[in-house]
C-alpha cells in the first residue's frame, strides 16, 4: 500500500491535538520554535485540544526541559545520535512514524530552509497535504478545521486554504509573522523515546557543517531594523544606512527592488518574497511601501518611514512619517544621535 492510500477513508474523530516540530541546530532550539509555541498554544485552545512539542536531537536535555516552560501540554523528545545533525530522511521517517502513530489533527513547521525541505517529505509520507509558507492560521467555529491563509499570486490575493479530506492538516509558517509564546514558570511533561533509526535509514549523510562568518543578528531576530528601498539611490547608500544602523544597535535590511538591482545581498530582503520581522523599531528609508514589502514589516511595533514623496503609500502604515530626502534627513538623525 502507498503511503498516499494510508490516509484516506479515516475516521477523523480519532485525530486529536496540535503538534509543533520544533527546529534545532547544533542542539539550540531557533527561535521560530518559540513562535510556533505560541500559534499552537491559541489554534490548540479554540480547538480544545492539547498542544505538543515535538523535538528531535541529541544530548539536548537542557534545552528540551528550557522549551517545556512555553506553553505547551507536552514535549515529545525523541531522542538518537543519528538524530543530532538534520538530514532528510532520518527526521522525515522519524516525524511520519510518530503521525501515523499518535494522530495529531494538525501539525505545524516553520517554513526554513530546514522546514521547507522537511514538510513536504512528511505530507507526502502520511499522505495528507500541505499549506507552504502560511502567514495567517485560524480555526473555523463550525467545524473546528484549520484555516490555513497565504498569500498568492505575488501576495496581490490571501488565500485561506483547507484540508478536509486528509489528516494531519499541515502547514510551513513564515519565521517572524507569529507573536512568541512568554515564558511560563510551570513546566510542561516531557516525554523521552528513542529514535527507531540505523544508518542505512539516512541516504545522504553530513560529513561537516562550513558557516560563513556573520556580523550581528539575523534580521529575523533583530530589535531594530533600518531598512532601504530605491529611494535610497544606489548601493552607496546602504553605507548611509549602515551609520545609521550602528548608532541605534541595529541591522540593516532592504526591498525587493535593491536586490534585484544588486545593490545589497539577497538575505538583506524584507518583504513576501524575502524575510518577514518584527521589530521593535523599522525605519524605511526611501521606500514606497508595495504590498509585498508590507507584508515582510507591517506588525513591527513603532514603524518610521522616510521618503520624499508625501503620497508614498508607506506612510499609511507608518507611525511616524518624515517627508523628505533620505541624503539629507538620515544624516541628520545620526548628528543628533551623536549629540
Amino acid at each position: 500500500m502507498s503511503n498516499a492510500k494510508v490516509n484516506r477513508g479515516l475516521d477523523f474523530s480519532q485525530w486529536k491535538g496540535v503538534w509543533v516540530i520544533t527546529e534545532q541546530r547544533r542542539g539550540k532550539t531557533m527561535g521560530v520554535s518559540i513562535e510556533l509555541l505560541g500559534e499552537g498554544r491559541k489554534l490548540a485552545d479554540k480547538i480544545g485540544t492539547t498542544l505538543t512539542a515535538v523535538v528531535l536531537g541529541d544530548g539536548m536535555t537542557d534545552e528540551v526541559e528550557a522549551l517545556a516552560h512555553y506553553g505547551a501540554d507536552q514535549v515529545l523528545f525523541v531522542e538518537d545520535a543519528l538524530l543530532g545533525v538534520y538530514t532528510t530522511d532520518a527526521y522525515a521517517k522519524v516525524i511520519g512514524e510518530l503521525i501515523l502513530e499518535r494522530q495529531p489533527e494538525a501539525v505545524l513547521v516553520g517554513a526554513t530552509t530546514i522546514g521547507r525541505d522537511l514538510a513536504p517529505r512528511i505530507a507526502a509520507k502520511v499522505g495528507t497535504g500541505l499549506t507552504a509558507d502560511c502567514t495567517v492560521l485560524d480555526v473555523d467555529e463550525s467545524d473546528k478545521k484549520l484555516l490555513q491563509t497565504r498569500p498568492a499570486f505575488g501576495g496581490h490575493l490571501m488565500a485561506t486554504i483547507i484540508c478536509p479530506n486528509n489528516r494531519p492538516q499541515m502547514s510551513t509558517v513564515r519565521p517572524g509573522v507569529m507573536q512568541k509564546a512568554e515564558y511560563q514558570e510551570d513546566a510542561c511533561a516531557i516525554e523521552t523515546i528513542k529514535g527507531n533509526l540505523s544508518e542505512g535509514d539516512i541516504l545522504a549523510k553530513v560529513v561537516q557543517i562550513v558557516e560563513e562568518a556573520r556580523h550581528g543578528v539575523p534580521l529575523g531576530e533583530a530589535e531594530i531594523i533600518v531598512s532601504g528601498g530605491r529611494g535610497i539611490g544606489g548601493p552607496e547608500g546602504f553605507e548611509l544606512l549602515k551609520s545609521l544602523a550602528e548608532k541605534l544597535g541595529g541591522e540593516v535590511a532592504s526591498s525587493r527592488a535593491c536586490v534585484d538591482s544588486g545593490w545589497t545581498t539577497p538575505d538583506k530582503q524584507v518583504g513576501q518574497t524575502g524575510v518577514t520581522v518584527r521589530p521593535k523599531l523599522y525605519i524605511a528609508c526611501g521606500i514606497s511601501g508595495a504590498i509585498q514589502h508590507l507584508a515582510g514589516m507591517s506588525e513591527s511595533d513603532t514603524i518610521v518611514a522616510i521618503n520624499k514623496d508625501e503620497h508614498a503609500p508607506i506612510f499609511d502604515v507608518a507611525h511616524v512619517g518624515l517627508v523628505g530626502d533620505v541624503h539629507q534627513v538620515i544624516p541628520a538623525i545620526i548628528a543628533s544621535l551623536k549629540a
